[in-house]
C-alpha cells in the first residue's frame, strides 16, 4: 500500500478551451479538468481566449473544478474570456469565487526588460 500524498505534485496546469463551453462541451471539457485535477496543482488556469460563449453547464463546471481543486490546497483561474463570457461570469458572480486573468504574454519579456 502506498501512503497518501497532500503534496503539490505541480505548480500550475493550463487548460485551453476552444468553441463554446457548453452542456454539449461540458463532458470532454469535464475530462481534461479531472485529468488537471489529478496532478494536484497549486493552480489550474483555464485560457478562455478561444471560447466565445459559456453557458449555466459550463460555469457549473468551472465552479465544480474550483471546488475539487481548492479542497486539494489549489485554485482555478480563468484567463482571458470574451467579453461575452465575461459578461456571463459575471451575472453568475464567478468573479467573486475565481481570479480572471487578463490576456498572458506568450513568450516571457528578457530579465531586465519591463514590458508595458
Amino acid at each position: 500500500m502506498v501512503p497518501a500524498t497532500t503534496a503539490q505534485a505541480v505548480p500550475l496546469v493550463e487548460v485551453q478551451v476552444k468553441g463554446d463551453l457548453d452542456a454539449q462541451a461540458a463532458p470532454a471539457v469535464n475530462r481534461l479538468l479531472e485529468e488537471a485535477l489529478a496532478l494536484r496543482p497549486e493552480q489550474i488556469v483555464v485560457d478562455l481566449a478561444d471560447c466565445d460563449t459559456i453557458d449555466a453547464a459550463g460555469i457549473l463546471l468551472l465552479l465544480d473544478a474550483h471546488r475539487r481543486a481548492v479542497r486539494d490546497g489549489g485554485a482555478v483561474a480563468l484567463r482571458s474570456p470574451s467579453e461575452r463570457a465575461r459578461r456571463a461570469l459575471r451575472l453568475a458572480r464567478v468573479d467573486r469565487i475565481m481570479q480572471l486573468l487578463p490576456y498572458a504574454m506568450l513568450e516571457p519579456a528578457p530579465v531586465g526588460q519591463v514590458v508595458r
